[in-house]
């Protein structure tokens, strides 16, 4: 089972290799595997590294295999578009093309989902999803708890309620309670539940009293109101437990649409105090599931950060992880949270979930990692090490090994990114086979989310999901990535036009909707998510309450939120909109033709862009490439809310970087701009994200030795060098920065400690 010697074990610093079942395994990953992964699970670690060792056998050349497929696709298409180079666009010879070569397949012959063991979450209930970085315990446990938030918080403390006489301003709350400002949250939470949960007669914000009226075993609701008269709810059923508190009624639980609604009632509250019927504060159900990311949003370079993402993701499964912070001078410690209990209004207890439920993102095809490697020393795909470690850890929450449960009917739920159509979702499918026989987990345990957001998954989307018919529970629009996507596979097309109009361009419009249909007609609804992207404006969420209802009435059971304060904010479009309903009338809806999303945004005439336009484009890329790239190289933060050049915060990743360097590297190459005047305006934006950044003693400022900065190094690298970069993707540019960063910090540290 083992070529492990026992001399291979005493060497432990983080450069140190074990030999284990035909492999060299980094030696911090195997004392996580070892002493925190397998030790609850009855699992032999020796025999799930021998496992391992297999599958890369069997299956890491046909990861190479594929990566050349993609490369074979980006040649044949940039020679393809060369030769035209000056020709009208054909689309039908376009067409012919991608058929000729396999990049586009036939349409599968019509199929349904056949997914089990799906938790309701993912199967049956709409409401917003939250994507966090794993390697910061902090955040995975905010978001991990996010299941439920406050709405009175959510908007007292976001501009979504302007201030009194600035209905255009920012609507925040100044520094102490404000009376004024609470009661329009009130009366905005009132007309909300008078929207969603209305009274038979009289309004919500007319409650005196809220009481029980009991007919048997059943309970009812019973409001009274400021003229004296009585009223239950329009749709009884609505309500469906409640919570006893010392003085009498302290909690009452409504349900819409399958999402909960808790009216808390304690008059000894401050807010309660003031409220003629006690109503201290309206929690909403929130983030249904969280996605804990060890991919876009995480800066994991090297063995030593992936063991830092497996530790946390280990650790909420045992419902272990706590993180320790500092709070208005008070240390918290922050752990899962509990289930939440109630009295059931049919009688009974009824036990709710007090945590989102959680996926995990892993890695795609094209990372490799030397966390593991052959015994030749070559790296194994990254995304292999993702499969056994993160669904391994998963073991303890099928075991109920820990204090709380995610899953309730025995799945591990794993998405994976930039997938290249058909091919490659059948290849991941297998890997996930070949990972459960490894931990001797049933069939179809390991669950699979397919991401939108490369080009060629697009096209062939219904084939996909065939592929993965008995395991697939997700499928969502990573519009950003797509959008990174389209600009490379075109990149010798012509030049793009410019960012802010990719988004209304009429490829993405059909691919949004395109995208729904295909996943309501494969049959997912009723067995997984059909999802929408991030909204990347963590500050303004007034814009996002405006707009985002749009998601669900597009007929997205879920979509993206930055913060578990949007996430309680964007539940409001799930309890106004019923998104089965949505499902149900668009299944008649003919699909977007793929001649729209085939179609290039290409910039009709170039000359039609003024100077300033150019520069103003420019420079917007620049700044967001800089101000992301400053942090990921320079600290290791893989996803944080960066100013942009207007100084309002965006939620930046990869896939934004991916966009802003591949538009540049575009327009270089077409001649909309020189390399000079992308050189000086990388240059000038680095002095405007260094003074963003003056507050931050952790910040390494890009100016003025550019030279020296690695930071700014990796800018130039990312725009120079993104044409010839396989799909324009990022990673390979990032790493190679980051740990030459980290190796300059190492060194410098031990100089320091020579020096002492």
């Amino acid at each position: 089972m083992t070529s492990r010697a026992p001399s291979d074990r005493d060497a432990v610093s983080p450069g140190a290799y074990v030999r284990v079942g035909g492999l060299r395994i980094a030696a911090p990953l195997d004392e996580l595997v070892r002493h925190e992964i397998a030790p609850g699970t009855g699992l032999d670690p020796d025999a799930v590294w021998g496992a391992f060792g297999h599958i890369v056998g069997e299956l890491g050349p046909e990861n190479r295999r594929l990566l050349d497929a993609r490369a074979a696709h980006e040649a044949g298409l940039d020679r393809w578009h060369r030769e035209r180079a000056g020709e009208a666009w054909d689309a039908r010879a376009y067409r012919a093309h991608l058929e000729a070569t396999g990049y586009l397949l036939p349409e599968p012959e019509p199929f349904s989902v056949t997914t089990e063991d799906v938790d309701p979450e993912i199967g049956s209930l709409a409401g917003p999803q939250l994507v966090v970085p794993v390697d910061n315990a902090r955040y995975a446990l905010n978001a991990a708890n996010a299941r439920w938030g406050s709405l009175y918080d959510a908007l007292y403390g976001t501009d979504v309620i302007p201030s009194e006489g600035e209905e255009d301003g920012a609507g925040r709350a100044a520094a102490g309670y404000d009376p004024a400002r609470g009661a329009r949250v009130v009366a905005w939470t009132r007309a909300f539940l008078d929207d969603v949960v209305p009274l038979g007669e009289g309004s919500h914000a007319d409650a005196i009293a809220y009481g029980l009226r009991r007919d048997g075993e059943r309970c009812s609701l019973l409001v009274r109101l400021t003229d004296g008269s009585e009223a239950g709810l329009r749709d009884p059923g609505c309500f469906v437990g409640f919570r006893r508190a010392p003085e009498g009624l302290g909690a009452i639980l409504l349900r819409n649409h399958g999402l909960h609604i808790e009216i808390r009632i304690d008059r000894q509250h401050p807010v309660g105090a003031s409220d003629p019927a006690g109503v201290s504060d309206v929690t909403l159900e929130a983030a249904l599931t969280t996605i804990q990311d060890c991919e876009d949003s995480v800066a994991a370079v090297d063995a030593e950060d992936k063991v830092r993402v497996y530790r946390n993701w280990l650790g909420i499964m045992k419902g272990s992880l706590e993180a320790t912070l500092r709070k208005n001078l008070e240390t918290m410690t922050r752990r899962l949270h509990p289930d939440r209990i109630y009295e059931s209004a049919e009688g009974g207890e009824l036990v709710l979930p007090g945590r989102s439920l959680l996926l995990v993102r892993n890695v795609g095809l094209h990372m490799y990692t030397d966390a593991v490697t052959t015994l030749g020393g070559e790296d194994v795909p990254e995304g292999f090490v993702d499969a056994l470690v993160t669904a391994f850890a998963a073991v303890h929450d099928l075991e109920g090994t820990g204090g709380v449960r995610n899953t309730r009917t025995g799945s591990i739920y794993i998405v994976k990114p930039k997938l290249h159509g058909p091919l490659e979702v059948a290849f991941t499918v297998r890997l996930f086979e070949r990972v459960e026989e490894a931990l001797g987990l049933g069939a179809g345990t390991i669950k699979i989310g397919i991401m939108d957001e490369e080009r060629r998954t697009t096209l062939n989307l219904a084939e996909c999901i065939r592929r993965a018919r008995n395991r697939i529970v997700f499928i969502n629009t990573g519009f950003l990535d797509r959008t990174g996507d389209e600009i490379h596979t075109s990149m010798e097309a012509g030049p793009m036009i410019p960012k802010p109009e990719i988004k209304h361009a009429p490829w993405m419009l059909a691919y949004e909707d395109r995208n729904v249909d295909v996943g309501i007609g494969c049959g997912l609804a009723g067995r997984g998510q059909i999802g929408k992207g991030m909204w990347p404006m963590p500050d303004l969420m007034r814009r996002m309450v405006e707009t985002k209802g749009a998601h669900p009435e597009a007929g997205a059971t879920t979509a993206w939120v930055p913060s578990p304060t949007a996430a309680t904010l964007h539940a409001v479009h799930y309890h106004r909109t019923d998104v089965g309903a949505v499902q149900e009338a668009l299944a008649a809806r003919r699909r977007a033709p793929l001649s729209d999303i085939l179609r290039p945004p290409l910039l009709g005439e170039p000359e039609a862009l003024t100077d300033a336009q150019i520069q103003q484009e420019l420079e917007n890329n620049a700044q967001g490439i800089l101000g992301y790239v400053a942090r990921w190289v320079g600290q290791g933060i893989g996803c944080s809310k960066v100013p942009d050049i207007h100084d309002v915060g965006l939620m930046e990743d990869r896939a934004t970087l991916r966009i802003s360097s591949q538009h540049i590297a575009n327009w270089l190459h077409h001649g909309i701009v020189t390399t000079e005047r992308v050189r000086e305006t990388l240059r000038r934006m680095a002095e405007v994200v260094d003074r963003q950044n003056a507050g931050d003693p952790a910040y390494a400022p890009m100016s003025p030795d550019f030279e020296a900065s690695l930071e700014f190094q990796a800018a130039l690298d990312l725009v120079f060098e993104g044409r010839a970069e396989p799909n324009g993707y990022t990673e390979r540019i990032l790493h190679a920065r980051r740990r030459e960063k980290k190796q300059r910090e190492r060194i410098g540290r031990e100089a320091a400690e020579v020096a002492w």
